[in-house]
C-alpha cells in the first residue's frame, strides 16, 4: 500500500504545485478553460494518462470549469502517486492554453 504523506510533506510538495491546494484528504485543482470542447480535451488526455498510471482523480466537469481531486482511496489520503498526477494535470493544461 501507498504511504500516507504528512501535512509537512504535502505543504513542501505544494510549493511545486502553485495552483493546488489541500482539502481534507485530496489535492485539489480548479482551473477554467476557453471552451467546453476545450475542457473535455483535458479530461479525456488526463483519462489517458490516468489508466496508464492505473491512478485516477475525481472530476467535476461543470461547463468550462473542471475540479480535479487527487487523493489515494486505498490508503486514505494524500500519496506520492497523487503528487505525481497533480503534475501531469498541470502539463496536460499548460499545453492546452
Amino acid at each position: 500500500m501507498a504511504e500516507l504523506l504528512s501535512d509537512d510533506q504535502i505543504a513542501s510538495e505544494l510549493t511545486h504545485l502553485d495552483q493546488w491546494r489541500a482539502e481534507g484528504r485530496a489535492l485539489v485543482r480548479e482551473v477554467e478553460l476557453a471552451s467546453f470542447p476545450q475542457a473535455i480535451q483535458v479530461v479525456n488526455r488526463v483519462a489517458e494518462i490516468a489508466e496508464n498510471d492505473n491512478h485516477h482523480p475525481d472530476i467535476d466537469i461543470r461547463w468550462r470549469r473542471l475540479t480535479f481531486h487527487c487523493t489515494t482511496h486505498s490508503a486514505g489520503g494524500v500519496t506520492q502517486a497523487d503528487v505525481s498526477l497533480a503534475t501531469e494535470i498541470d502539463s496536460v493544461i499548460e499545453s492546452t492554453r
